[in-house]
């Protein structure tokens, strides 16, 4: 789904943005749309991926259980698709090909590093924006067991090679792109030593990044239409402002 900056105001930088929703179901509207919505009218060309889950009816009963269904690497072929579309219509989109980038939200963080750390074409995004993300799926002190399962499967979510491969933690490459991290402490649906643990995986490996981890904000709150949640016009501006600046744009 495009929102196309207006052509008074565009900085010909573009985003893929990935919802979230445990890897079996897209807030497409708090992590979409309006995500969308708020930096399109900052003059940037953002796309919302409405990317392949579990859904929630096959999450809930057992039609999984017989290898059925939606499932790794299905999410990753969508946002690699996404990133070739974006990347093809460049110039009719008034894109620069060197300020395309990925953002996602919890299961979508996950997804977002993904785009980069497991990215099998030559499309790949030039920055990374992880909000509230997924980040483990084996560190079993933090892992989401709902997002493994979601993007796993019933079965293979125990698999150990697979939760090894997928922790994005323990795949950071030298290469890595920029990446801007923001999380709360009083995230009451996803530890926040997730965002912690990619954090000490992109400075051991010296990558740029910026983090914030809030006291306050809790989980999916998108960018915020709450004005009791100050935590939201935190990040979106932060972001926001990080994103020009990597991207040489002026303040």
């Amino acid at each position: 789904m495009p929102f196309l900056a207006d052509s008074t105001n565009n900085t010909h930088i573009a985003i893929i943005v990935c919802p979230g929703g445990s890897y079996s179901w897209l807030a497409m509207q708090e992590e979409g749309e309006k995500v969308a919505q708020f930096f399109q009218q900052q003059g940037i060309n953002v796309f919302v991926l409405n990317y392949r889950v579990a859904t929630v009816a096959a999450y809930i009963t057992g039609f999984r259980v017989l290898g059925f269904g939606n499932k790794y690497p299905d999410m990753l072929e969508d946002v690699e698709k996404a990133l070739q579309v974006v990347y093809q219509n460049a110039q009719q989109w008034a894109i620069d090909t060197a300020k395309i980038g990925v953002m996602g939200f919890s299961a979508g963080g996950h997804l977002t590093m993904m785009s980069y750390l497991y990215n099998r074409t030559p499309y790949k995004p030039k920055f990374l924006c992880a909000i509230y993300p997924v980040v483990t799926f084996s560190d079993n002190r933090y892992v989401h067991k709902r997002s493994r399962r979601g993007a796993l499967g019933v079965w293979r979510q125990w698999n150990k090679n697979l939760q090894d491969s997928l922790s994005v933690e323990k795949h950071i490459s030298e290469d890595c792109p920029p990446v801007f991290l923001a999380t709360c402490k009083d995230d009451n649906v996803l530890k926040y030593q997730n965002s912690q643990l990619l954090d000490s995986a992109l400075t051991a490996h010296h990558i740029p990044h910026e983090y914030h981890l809030y006291e306050s904000g809790g989980h999916g709150f998108g960018v915020g239409d709450d004005e009791s949640n100050q935590i939201a016009y935190q990040w979106k501006n932060k972001c926001l402002q990080w994103i020009l600046n990597l991207n040489q744009q002026p303040k």
